[in-house]
């Protein structure tokens, strides 16, 4: 009877910023956070209960990794309408959706301030476990892990990660430009890497992700986490000058997987909740609670993951102005601006908007469209049946769902009924809580995704959180301490803006003072 609703949980910790200032110095601090982490991971099903094929429990569910699990079962295929007993006979037609709904009309800037330094940590973060396999149909993935394991940077396959290693002092092979560190070429380490025919030699970089030549912003963090990969067998060398190649890699590794999930937790998801409340990644929090630590990805929580608005209508780097055709398959951009350039530029300039609807650059829609498409593949059940597994009240009413009216009569229109509409689009165009970037359901699903698949992360059990897993206790505390800031400015000639967020005067005087203390 006490509990509170979300909503009224959200605004508890995105008000009264005074009282959660007195707490966050206090021991207090850490039993909310305990609560904040156990109660939304407690949502998520562990082992996991269905995947796309069985909508009952079966050992294939909890057994073969090949599947994404899902938290809801499907819609029987039995059922009278596509979405169960209500709505319309047939579906809209996916491409009518993308441009009508998603389709930018004007770019709608994120008011929390998200910028595209953040954008582009998103998708070189999460596309180490969403990973779909588009050649099979039904909710298959080609990730070999469900979580955060680095594959990213290192590849998902032991011939791969061999490529991409030095095979001396733990290494991962580089090039050098005009005395900076950038991944190699195609040439030098021989990985497969999706570049357009005729792209330069020189500019075909071999890296752990093979689509990750893509967008500058993406090879920008590959270039990062290269050099913090580096830097930090350099620092366990030093520690440990009789290890082997083998074991100086295998323990960076570790310190790299720590570091991005702390990162990941103290500011990438605390930018995105708005919390006052400072939060904290210390796994000991959770020793003495009911915890397993093992994950598995969710169809729902790639689905839900597909912030495309992000993108702006074209990218600002050190004053110019670089359209979609320049920046697509670019990799020069980040030899030639350089690492700082890049960050700063990123870390200034505004992000889009994620929900509510018609913010998608049109470079994106067909993503709209596969997304819609593998939804209904998998037979995903509706929006409203995702909020009641939520504890969120359905929503009666198109009108009640979105503040605009045009957008209401339209989904009215075509679905007929609101407990029809479409998870996917329900989580992507529901109204947004005022002044954020999206809307109460995207933040009540995907944060116990989210905190359940990083803490459940091996890494954070009593058998691995300690100084030996990460060759003492000089390696434990890179583990501690990583920040972005730090991220960039351990790994660049001088320390430009960095945050997940656009600067405003505090921030770039409180910027400039860490700076110089760095």
């Amino acid at each position: 009877m006490l509990k509170p609703s979300p909503s009224a949980a959200h605004y508890l910790l995105t008000h009264f910023h005074w009282f959660w200032d007195l707490l966050n110095a206090t021991f207090l601090r850490d039993t909310v956070m305990r609560l904040v982490l156990t109660i939304r991971s407690n949502l998520i099903p562990s082992p996991p209960t269905y995947n796309t094929k069985y909508g009952y429990l079966s050992w294939e569910s909890y057994y073969n990794m090949s599947y994404y699990t899902r938290l809801l079962p499907p819609v029987p295929e039995d059922c009278p309408l596509p979405m169960g007993t209500k709505g319309k006979a047939t579906l809209p037609d996916p491409k009518v959706l993308a441009v009508r709904f998603f389709r930018r009309k004007k770019f709608r800037p994120d008011p929390q301030g998200t910028n595209l330094m953040f954008a582009f940590m998103a998708q070189h973060f999460t596309h180490q476990f969403f990973k779909t396999n588009h050649d099979v149909k039904g909710g298959f993935t080609k990730a070999l892990g469900h979580g955060v394991d680095a594959t990213n940077i290192y590849g998902q396959t032991l011939e791969r990660q061999h490529q991409l290693r030095l095979h001396k002092d733990g290494k991962l092979k580089y090039q050098l430009i005009d005395g900076e560190m950038f991944p190699p070429t195609v040439s030098e380490a021989s990985v497969y890497m999706k570049y357009p025919e005729g792209l330069p030699s020189e500019q075909q970089l071999a890296i752990g992700h093979e689509l990750f030549g893509i967008l500058p912003g993406l090879t920008l963090y590959a270039t990062l986490w290269l050099r913090e990969h580096n830097r930090v067998c350099d620092v366990l060398r030093a520690e440990h000058p009789s290890w082997d190649d083998e074991q100086l890699f295998q323990t960076t590794r570790l310190i790299i997987i720590g570091e991005i999930i702390k990162i990941i937790i103290e500011e990438y998801v605390q930018h995105l909740s708005g919390y006052f409340l400072k939060l904290k990644f210390d796994p000991e929090l959770l020793f003495n609670e009911r915890f397993q630590y093992s994950n598995r990805i969710a169809l729902e929580f790639c689905q839900l993951y597909h912030w495309h608005p992000l993108m702006p209508d074209s990218f600002i780097i050190d004053d110019e102005e670089v359209t979609y055709s320049q920046f697509i398959y670019n990799t020069s951009l980040v030899t030639h601006y350089g690492v700082e350039k890049l960050v700063d530029s990123m870390s200034r300039q505004v992000a889009g908007q994620i929900g509510g609807g018609q913010n998608s650059h049109e470079v994106v829609l067909k993503v709209v469209e596969m997304t819609i498409k593998e939804s209904r593949q998998a037979r995903i059940q509706p929006f409203n049946e995702y909020r009641k597994k939520f504890n969120l009240r359905p929503y009666k009413s198109f009108y009640e769902f979105t503040d605009d009216l045009e957008m209401a009569k339209g989904l009215e229109d075509l679905y007929g009924d609101i407990d029809a509409l479409e998870f996917y689009l329900g989580v992507m165009l529901e109204k947004t809580r005022h002044g954020a970037i999206f809307g109460e359901s995207m933040v009540e699903m995907g944060a116990p995704f989210s905190l359940k698949g990083l803490l459940g992360n091996p890494l954070c059990s009593p058998e691995y959180w300690k100084p030996s897993t990460f060759g003492g206790e000089t390696g434990f505390q890179v583990v501690k301490s990583a920040t972005l800031q730090k991220l960039v400015c351990h790994n660049s000639k001088w320390c430009p803006y960095v945050n997940f967020k656009v600067p405003g005067k505090e921030q770039e005087a409180n910027s400039r003072k860490s700076s110089t203390e760095l």
